[in-house]
């Protein structure tokens, strides 16, 4: 049989973004930037990197700003060209998106992953498709998503990755079954269970490529933690009814940018990633450095 290809994706992006207020009073958090290119930018390119075709964004009141990033602006395109500034028109270029290839949905009541997923439904039809988080910006020579997809060959597939086990209770923790390379086949998932409890320190991230079996368990979901729906919930219901559900252990730094830390982490390493930054960017941390010493 051959393999069913992934071609659609979901950008949960309704989220209030309450942490990083008061930036997120008026602008979307996936519009916030590490260095110059937006949160949401990062998730779009892993997504083409991975082959896919169809970006579903799934959204909430007060986030056009982010439908409007990847327009096109003719007058801006023009007046860059106009001055030679070949560089930066391709950049603004490179975040334009073709006509038709987004899609916005509206979720307009905040209960959960996945609720956000399954406003998605009539976009997805019967096909495997993936879930992007933004907020999990993954640093890697391979996208994240594209090593998955390569990997995938039927049922359900999370990106996964080993955590400290004082930080096991913030995650979804995979109870592994086998090893194969990367893979790893999947008992049961448990969300953020305690230290003692957790059947494996292979936590789940965000990023899934999903059996449209998912799609309809979450039709048939209630509400579970936190009066939300769950996601994993949904993956759950796949591996009690024998489903196959797969862990996959991606190569690549991870950065949680739903937290400030994690977004000030990321900034630096991607500012450190660039030439025309690297240098100066050093030079500053190593003098930042030498001065606490002293002070201490």
């Amino acid at each position: 049989m051959t393999k069913q290809r992934v071609t659609k994706a979901i950008f949960p992006v309704a989220g209030l973004g309450t942490r990083f207020l008061p930036a997120t009073k008026s602008i979307p958090k996936e519009i916030l930037t590490l260095v110059d290119r937006p949160l949401i930018q990062y998730a779009i390119d892993e997504a083409r990197e991975a082959g896919i075709e169809e970006f579903i964004f799934v959204t909430s009141r007060g986030k056009s700003a982010l439908e409007d990033y990847f327009d096109g602006a003719p007058d801006l395109e023009r007046q860059l060209a106009a001055k030679g500034k070949d560089a930066l028109l391709s950049e603004v270029q490179r975040a334009t998106m073709d006509s038709g290839s987004i899609a916005c949905v509206r979720q307009r009541e905040a209960l959960g992953l996945g609720h956000a997923v399954w406003c998605a439904r009539r976009l997805i039809g019967d096909e495997p498709f993936a879930v992007l988080l933004p907020d999990d910006i993954i640093k890697s020579d391979v996208a994240c998503l594209k090593q998955m997809v390569d990997a995938y060959d039927g049922g359900s597939m999370v990106a996964a990755m080993e955590v400290p086990n004082h930080r096991i209770s913030d995650y979804g923790v995979l109870d592994i079954n086998t090893h194969i390379g990367d893979v790893v086949s999947v008992n049961g998932m448990v969300e953020k269970p305690a230290r003692d409890e957790a059947p494996s320190n292979l936590a789940v991230i965000g990023r899934y490529i999903l059996s449209p079996n998912v799609m309809r368990n979450l039709n048939k979901i209630e509400a579970g933690a936190g009066g939300e729906i769950q996601l994993t919930d949904a993956i759950a219901k796949e591996i009690a009814e024998q489903r196959a559900v797969y862990g996959y252990k991606f190569e690549g730094t991870r950065f949680d940018c739903g937290s400030k830390s994690g977004f000030l982490q990321a900034t630096v390493a991607c500012a450190l990633d660039r030439d025309d930054l690297r240098g100066e960017l050093m030079e500053y941390l190593q003098d930042l450095l030498m001065l606490r010493a002293a002070a201490e």
